[in-house]
C-alpha cells in the first residue's frame, strides 16, 4: 500500500482488490502500519484485532483466487466506531462497567462481514456516545488530524478522525444528535444520517449491552471519503432487524434525480436563533455560488419550521434517553410526539415541492478541546461573541427529529485551514437523493481532501 492508496476510497479498493492489483492482506498491512505511525498522535483507533483481521484477510484472498461469489466489500480493510458489539473483539462505549468482549456482532457489523469486509479495530467514542468530542476514562482523548488541538467532533470521532488521516478504509458511526454529521464536518470527511429505522440497532450501546430495543431518535451510519462510499455501505446496511427479516423488507425508492440541473435545491444557510460563524458562512455560500455556476436549480423557498422549535423538541425527546436522572411521562412523551409528527407533515409537504434542502452542520468549524463538566456550562468564544456549547445542537436537529436522512459532504476549509461541510437533508427514506445531491456537490467542489502532513 502506497500512501496514495491509503487515501482511496473504499469503492476503489474493493474494485482493486477484485482485479488483483493488491490483495485484502496488502491492504490491511498497510493499514495497520499506518495506525502504527500516525495513531499514537491522534488516539483514533483504539482496539486492534490483527490476528483476528489477518486470518479474515487472507480467508479473503483464497476465496477470490478459487473463484467463488463475493460481497460489495470483499475484503476491504475497515473499523467500527467503539458503540457496536463485535464478536470476539473488546467493545467499550467508552465506558468501564461496559467494558467486554462480546460473543456475537451488532447487526450492521454482521452486515458489513457478510458483505466480505475486513473488521480490524475499533475507533473512540465520548463515553456513552453523549458528546461532540471524542474523550472518556477508557482511552482518553482522541485529537483532529487538521490540528491536534482541536477536537474531530463526537460521537463518532474516532471513525473521522481514522478516516480522514488514512487509517482505515471505511467506518460505520451511528447519531442521535449529529454524531455522524458533526465529526464529518470537522474532519473533512463524508457521513450518511439514514433515515430512521432503516439500518438495524441490535448490538450497539447504548443502550447498555444485551439490550434488544430501538432506541428513538438514533441511526446507524456510514462514513467515508467518498459519498460513493457511503451509497455502497448503506446498500449492505439497510435492511430490517434480525428479528423482522422473516417477513420485512426494505426497497428505498431510486434518487429523483441524479443530475444539478434536474434538482430542486432549496437552502437555509443562516438563522438568527442559530448565526453562523462569518468563516464557516463565507466557505457555505462560495459552494452554493459554485453550484449555482454549474448549473444548480437553486429554488427559492421560505424556512419550512422554527430552528428553535426543533432544538427543543430534541432536547425534550434526547434528555430521557441519555441521562438517567431525565424522565418523562408517557402522556407528555405523546405530546412531544404529536408535536414531532406535525415537523413531519411540514417537511413531507415541504419536499413535495423541492428535492433537497441544503443546511450547515456546525455554527463553528472544529473546536478547541473543551472537557469542562457539566457539558452546558461550557462556552464557544466566537468573533462576534460567545455562544453556549449546546447551541451545536441547533443545525443538527431537524432530521434527527423529522425521522429524515442527512448527507454531510465536505465543501472548502475556512481561511484558518479548517474543513467546512455541508448537509444535504431530504425526504424520509429518500436516502438515495441526498446521497445523489451530496455526490453532484462532491463533483463540483472536490470533496475529501487529506490533512496537511497526511
Amino acid at each position: 500500500m502506497t500512501d496514495d492508496s491509503a487515501l482511496w476510497p473504499a469503492h476503489r479498493l474493493a474494485e482493486g482488490i477484485r482485479r488483483r492489483e493488491f490483495s485484502s492482506r496488502e491492504l490491511l498491512d498497510g493499514y495497520l502500519d499506518r495506525v502504527a505511525l500516525l495513531n499514537p498522535a491522534l488516539n483514533a483507533v483504539v482496539t486492534l484485532d490483527v490476528d483476528g483481521a489477518r486470518r479474515a484477510a487472507d480467508t479473503a484472498d483464497a476465496v477470490l483466487a478459487q473463484g467463488e461469489p463475493i460481497g460489495p466489500l470483499h475484503g476491504v480493510p475497515m473499523t467500527v466506531k467503539d458503540t457496536y458489539e463485535t464478536a470476539g473483539m473488546r467493545t467499550t462505549c467508552g465506558v468501564p462497567a461496559w467494558d467486554h468482549v462480546p460473543e456475537r456482532d451488532a447487526d450492521a457489523v454482521q452486515r458489513l462481514r457478510s458483505a466480505g469486509a475486513v473488521i480490524f479495530g475499533k475507533t473512540n467514542t465520548p463515553a456513552y456516545a453523549a458528546d461532540w468530542q471524542t474523550y472518556n476514562p477508557v482511552f482518553g482523548t482522541t485529537n483532529n488530524p487538521w490540528d491536534s488541538a482541536r477536537s474531530p467532533g463526537g460521537s463518532s470521532g474516532g471513525a473521522a478522525a481514522a478516516l480522514a488521516a488514512g487509517m482505515t478504509a471505511l467506518e460505520l458511526g451511528s447519531d442521535i444528535a449529529g454524531s455522524i454529521r458533526m465529526p464529518s464536518n470537522w474532519c473533512g470527511v463524508c457521513g450518511h444520517k439514514p433515515s430512521w429505522g432503516i439500518v438495524s440497532q441490535r448490538g450497539h450501546l447504548p443502550p447498555p449491552p444485551g439490550a434488544l430495543s430501538a432506541a428513538d431518535l438514533a441511526v446507524m451510519g456510514p462514513l467515508g471519503r467518498s459519498v460513493t462510499d457511503l451509497e455502497l455501505a448503506l446498500t449492505v446496511l439497510a435492511g430490517p432487524a434480525t428479528s423482522n427479516a422473516i417477513a420485512w423488507r426494505l426497497d428505498l425508492p431510486q434518487a429523483r434525480a441524479t443530475a444539478l440541473t434536474q434538482l430542486r435545491v432549496a437552502t437555509w444557510l443562516d438563522d438568527p436563533a442559530y448565526p453562523v460563524e462569518q468563516d464557516v458562512a463565507v466557505v457555505l455560500q462560495s459552494a452554493v455560488d459554485a453550484l449555482v455556476d454549474a448549473g444548480a436549480n437553486v429554488v427559492d423557498a421560505p424556512s419550512p419550521v422554527s430552528l428553535p422549535a426543533v432544538v427543543g423538541l430534541h432536547m425534550e425527546l434526547l434528555y430521557p434517553l441519555m441521562d438517567p436522572s431525565s424522565t418523562l411521562r408517557h402522556r407528555d412523551w405523546l405530546t412531544a410526539n404529536e408535536r414531532r409528527e406535525r415537523i413531519r407533515a411540514k417537511m413531507a409537504e415541504f419536499f413535495r415541492h423541492v428535492d433537497a434542502l441544503l443546511m450547515p452542520v456546525a455554527i463553528v468549524p472544529a473546536i478547541t478541546h473543551d472537557h469542562l463538566e457539566p457539558m452546558a456550562d461550557r462556552i464557544l468564544t466566537l468573533v462576534d461573541g460567545n455562544r453556549s456549547y449546546l447551541d451545536l445542537l441547533g443545525w443538527v436537529g431537524l432530521p434527527t427529529v423529522a425521522y429524515l436522512p442527512a448527507t454531510a459532504v465536505p465543501i472548502g476549509q475556512t481561511a484558518t485551514g479548517l474543513p467546512v461541510g455541508i448537509q444535504v437533508v431530504g425526504p424520509y427514506l429518500e436516502d438515495r437523493t441526498t446521497l445523489a445531491v451530496a455526490r453532484c456537490i462532491e463533483e463540483v467542489l472536490g470533496g475529501f481532501a487529506p490533512p496537511p502532513g497526511v
